[in-house]
C-alpha cells in the first residue's frame, strides 16, 4: 500500500498480449543494458571520493514512466518519491532532483549517505521514462566523520536529510541547494564533485533513452518495455517458483547488536506460503524498532525495494549456474511476490525519526532469511549464508594538520553451495573492490601490512564456505577508527551439515594484549604505530565436511585456507607426522578412524548450523560491550 497518498505515482494499465517483434526487442534490452553500463562508467571515470570511484559503491537504474525497473544488472534506488512530489505533468526537460531521506524516498534509500539524482526522460513532450543513480558518499554530516555513528538513536545525528528537491530546473542549477549541501558535509569538494558526475552521467544517459524512442517510437518502445517485465515475470514463475512445493514454511534470523543497548538477539521472522505460481512473505512477528541504528524501513510502495533486493535469492533454484547467471532482476518479479508488513513499530517498519544507518545489517539478514527459509522447502539446495558487506575507515589529521577521513567496503566469504565451494572476499555491492593499499597508503597516513584471505574463516562442509579478508593498517599518526559491521558474534550459518563461518572481528594492538573493538565503533583512538586488524566474515559451509573429499581437503591446506588443525577438527582429515602445511600428506587409515570417531560422537546435524556464537547469547555469555 502507498504510505505516502498526497501525489501518487501512476500506475500502469493492464495491457493485453501485444506482439513484439523479437528483433526490435533485443535492439531494446540490449540498448536499456548498454546505457545503464556507459552510465556507470561515467561516473567512475569522473566520481571523486574513494568510495565511489575506487570502491565503486554506487549504483544506476533505469525505469519506465510507472517507476517500474526495467533493468537487472545492478539494484539500485527507486524514482517513485520524486514522482510523488513532482507529478510527471509537471517535470520540464533539464530537470533533475536529488533526494536522501529515508523515510521520505518510498522505501527506496536505506541510510542517508546514499545520495541519489533523478532525471526524466522526455519524448514528444512527456516524461516516458526515468534515469536514476545513487551513490555511499564519503560523508554527509552528522556527529562523526563518515555519518554512520554506530551509536545513534535518531536520524538527526546521522547527517543531513533531503527529501526529493529540485537541483537543476530545465537545465538551471539551484545554487541554495548545493550550498546548503556543501556546508553539512566534511568533504565538500568532494561531494560536490561526485554530484556533478552522478548528475551529468545520468543526463547523458537521458539523451541516450531519448534516441531509443526517437528511433522506434513511444508505442513499440514500452511494448518492449512490458515485454521485458513480462520476461522476469514469467521465468521466476515458471522456472523457479516451481522448484518450491506449496505450502507454508517459517523460519528466523537475528542481528546481535544495535551500539546502543547491551547485545541481543533482534530477531526478523518470516512466514512464506507458496501457492499457485505467487509467494507471500509474512514479516509479522519481527522484533520492535531498536534504539540504535539498525533499523530499515522497507515498508513503502508495496515492498518493491524489499522484493527486488531479495528475489535474486531463489536464482539458485536454477537448474544450472550458467542458467542462474543468466536471469536478470527487474520490476516483473513484483508480480510473483508479495510483501505482508507487521505494524509500524518494527525493524522492518520503524517509525520516523528512527536511527538507520546501519540498516545493512537488516537488509542482508533478509537475504540470508529468505535463503533459510526455502532451504526447508527443497531439501537444503540453497547457498549457505554470506555476509558480506562492513565498513572500516580512520580519521584524524595528517602530519601536515590537514583533516582525513578514508572510508572503505570490505566484503567476506559467500556461502558454500551443492555444487561449488563459497567464493573468497566477494562484495554484495556488484562489482565492489577493496581499496587498493597503494591509493590508500598514497592518500591517508596508513600503511597497509597485509591483505590476504583469512585462514579457517570459511564454515567447514562438503563444499567449504568462502573466505573472509584479514587486513592489517598501520597508523602513521595518532587518529580514530570507525567501524560499521554485524556478525561479530553470530557466524554465517551452515546448511545441510555444514557449519557455520568465523564471524567479524576487529582488533587494536595495545602494549601487551590487543583490544576488539567489536562490530559498532564511533572513533576509538588508535595511536600512531598501531595496528589495527581487520578480519572479516567467512561464508557458511554447505554439506556434511567428513564427506569432503580428502584431495580437496589436502588443496585447502596447500593453499593456506585451511589450517591443519581445522583439517583435522573439522574434516577429520589426519595428516602424517612428517607433513607440513606446504606439503601435507594424507594419512589414509587415521583419517578413516578420525572419521568414524567424530560421526559416532557429534550430535545429529540440522538444516541450519548458526555456530556456538549463537549458543554463547542464548546462555547470556557473552560481553555486555565489546570494549
Amino acid at each position: 500500500m502507498n504510505m505516502h497518498k498526497t501525489h501518487p505515482w501512476p500506475t500502469a494499465p493492464v495491457r493485453e498480449a501485444t506482439f513484439v517483434d523479437p528483433i526490435v526487442l533485443q535492439i531494446v534490452e540490449g540498448t536499456l543494458n548498454s546505457i545503464e553500463a556507459e552510465i556507470e562508467y561515467a561516473i567512475e571515470r569522473t566520481a571523486r571520493s574513494p568510495m565511489i570511484r575506487e570502491a565503486h559503491d554506487f549504483r544506476v537504474g533505469l525505469f519506465d514512466r510507472y517507476c517500474r525497473k526495467l533493468t537487472g544488472r545492478s539494484y539500485s534506488a527507486m524514482p517513485n518519491g520524486v514522482v510523488r512530489d513532482f507529478p510527471p505533468e509537471t517535470m520540464k526537460p533539464g530537470d533533475v532532483f536529488l533526494m536522501n531521506d529515508t523515510y521520505l524516498t518510498e522505501g527506496s534509500i536505506g541510510h542517508l549517505p546514499d545520495l541519489c539524482s533523478t532525471v526524466p526522460v522526455f519524448h514528444d513532450g512527456i516524461v516516458v521514462a526515468y534515469i536514476q543513480a545513487f551513490g555511499h558518499h564519503d560523508d554527509v554530516g552528522g556527529r562523526v566523520p563518515g555519518s554512520m555513528p554506530g551509536t545513534a538513536a535518531t536520524v538527526f545525528e546521522e547527517g543531513i536529510a533531503i527529501p526529493p528537491v529540485k537541483i537543476y530546473s530545465e537545465g538551471v542549477k539551484n545554487d541554495a541547494v548545493f550550498t546548503i549541501i556543501k556546508r553539512n558535509t566534511r568533504v565538500p569538494e568532494m561531494l560536490s564533485a561526485d554530484l556533478d558526475s552522478e548528475v551529468q552521467a545520468c543526463l547523458m544517459g537521458a539523451r541516450r533513452m531519448e534516441g531509443l524512442f526517437a528511433r522506434f517510437g513511444r508505442d513499440q518502445v514500452e511494448a518492449c518495455f512490458q515485454a521485458i517485465l513480462e520476461k522476469c515475470r514469467d521465468i521466476y514463475r515458471h522456472e523457479l517458483l516451481s522448484k518450491i512445493a506449496d505450502g507454508e514454511y517459517a523460519w528466523e534470523d537475528y542481528v546481535e547488536h544495535d551500539g546502543i543497548t547491551d547485545p541481543k538477539l533482534h530477531k526478523i521472522a518470516i512466514k512464506m506460503t507458496k501457492k499457485a505460481g505467487k509467494i507471500v512473505l509474512d514479516f509479522n512477528g519481527t522484533d520492535p524498532q531498536s534504539t540504535g541504528p539498525i533499523n530499515w524501513p522497507a515498508d513503502y510502495a508495496d515492498g518493491a525495494f524489499l522484493i527486488k533486493w531479495i528475489a535474486p535469492i531463489l536464482r539458485n533454484l536454477a537448474d544450472t549456474p550458467e542458467r542462474a547467471a543468466e536471469i536478470h532482476v527487474n520490476e516483473g518479479v513484483c508480480d510473483v511476490f508479495e510483501i505482508v508488513f507487521p505494524p509500524k513499530g518494527t525493524l522492518l517498519t520503524p517509525e520516523w525519526p528512527a536511527a538507520t544507518n546501519a540498516r545493512s545489517f537488516v537488509l542482508l539478514r533478509c537475504l540470508g532469511l529468505l535463503a533459510g527459509v526455502v532451504a526447508q522447502a527443497v531439501d537444503g539446495r540453497m547457498p549457505a549464508d554470506q555476509e558480506t558487506i562492513r565498513y572500516t575507515g580512520f580519521f584524524g589529521k595528517d602530519a601536515e594538520g590537514k583533516s582525513f577521513l578514508s572510508r572503505e567496503v570490505l566484503g567476506g566469504g559467500s556461502g558454500g553451495r551443492y555444487y561449488a565451494d563459497g567464493n573468497d572476499a566477494i562484495h554484495i555491492v556488484p562489482d565492489s573492490r577493496n581499496q587498493p593499499a597503494e591509493f590508500t597508503e598514497t592518500r591517508f597516513p596508513l600503511l597497509v601490512e597485509k591483505l590476504a584471505l583469512s585462514t579457517d574463516s570459511g564454515g567447514a562442509g562438503l563444499r567449504r564456505g568462502g573466505q573472509g579478508y584479514e587486513k592489517h593498517y598501520r597508523a602513521l599518526v595518532d587518529c580514530r577508527t570507525i567501524v560499521t559491521a554485524d556478525r561479530v558474534r553470530l557466524g554465517c550459518y551452515g546448511l545441510n551439515g555444514g557449519k557455520a563461518g568465523e564471524p567479524f572481528c576487529v582488533t587494536v594492538d595495545a602494549e601487551g594484549e590487543a583490544r576488539d573493538l567489536g562490530g559498532l565503533v564511533d572513533g576509538e583512538e588508535v595511536l600512531k604505530g598501531q595496528v589495527v586488524r581487520v578480519v572479516t566474515t567467512g561464508g557458511g559451509g554447505w554439506g556434511d565436511p567428513l564427506q569432503r573429499e580428502l584431495p580437496m581437503v589436502q588443496r585447502d591446506v596447500i593453499e593456506g585456507r585451511v589450517s591443519l588443525a581445522a583439517a583435522a577438527r573439522d574434516y577429520g582429515v589426519i595428516f602424517t607426522a612428517d607433513s607440513s602445511q606446504d606439503e601435507p600428506i594424507i594419512d589414509e587409515a587415521a583419517t578413516a578412524a578420525r572419521r568414524d570417531e567424530i560421526r559416532m560422537t557429534r550430535p545429529a546435524a540440522g538444516m541450519i548450523d548458526r555456530g556456538e556464537g549463537y549458543e554463547k547469547m542464548l546462555r547470556g555469555e557473552h560481553l555486555p560491550r565489546m570494549r
